[in-house]
């Protein structure tokens, strides 16, 4: 009961405390100067370093970080996540509504009470925008032009490799592990989006970690996250200047 309390304490605090963090980043000038700009999503293969390019890419551009694991705990709780929600001005918060409304409508799913919570915190995460986060299905839940979605992968026996070096586990067991986590994150997404976590035009960028290293994942994420940035501003300042 302790361990429980102790949890949820910690939870309501990192909350608290992000709250806190939006409400001043968005009276900061350089936050009105830039106005919003998108979330990073990423969803990874168990044992593929998606966590540690996640993590690193956040620290390079001062975003929050949020991990599957919080995210869930937060939707879990509904008092916790209705104090994330209402962070939101009315019109803001009004927007995550119809979007979720719209998802729910287009793609078919029947949501329950923690997916739905998931969607209002995730939805709200993407809303404040300058944030990291992973898994959960955000992609699926943000709206494309809100977030950019990246997907990282890498062979079967390299994951089984790290994650057998990670935990200190047998080739056997690490194998395991990394099937059914496979597994039930994409049966997670089946049921929750009726979508196919694997299906590449669910992602702005796909990496393989196969192929390149942590840092050169990093640096190719950062280098297209910054030119969708540079284009989106562009069409920005191009509409402006049509209604100007």
């Amino acid at each position: 009961m302790e361990e429980i309390e102790r949890e949820q304490f910690s939870v309501e605090t990192f909350v608290e405390n992000q709250i806190k963090r939006w409400q001043t980043l968005s009276k900061s000038d350089e936050y009105k100067k830039k106005g919003h700009i998108p979330v990073i999503t990423l969803c990874m293969e168990p044992g593929s370093g998606g966590c540690l390019i996640a993590e690193q890419i956040a620290q390079r551009l001062g975003f929050d970080f949020f991990h599957r694991d919080m995210i869930h705990k937060i939707a879990e709780s509904a008092h916790i996540s209705t104090t994330v929600v209402e962070s939101l001005e009315k019109e803001r918060l009004s927007g995550v509504q119809d979007f979720i409304a719209s998802v729910i409508k287009e793609q078919y799913i029947h949501p329950n009470i923690y997916l739905e919570y998931l969607m209002k915190v995730v939805g709200t995460i993407g809303k404040h925008g300058r944030a990291v986060i992973v898994g959960r299905g955000a992609n699926f839940i943000i709206p494309p032009k809100d977030r950019f979605a990246v997907r990282v992968i890498a062979p079967l026996e390299m994951r089984i490799e790290n994650v057998a070096s990670r935990f200190g586990v047998f080739s056997d067991i690490a194998k395991r592990r990394v099937l059914i986590r496979d597994n039930r994150r994409r049966a997670f997404v089946r049921q929750s989006f009726n979508a196919d976590i694997c299906d590449p035009m669910h992602y702005d960028m796909i990496i393989n970690t196969g192929h390149l290293s942590v840092a050169a994942a990093v640096e190719s994420v950062l280098g297209a996250v910054m030119g969708r940035l540079g284009t989106d501003q562009k069409s920005r300042r191009k509409r402006d200047t049509a209604r100007g």
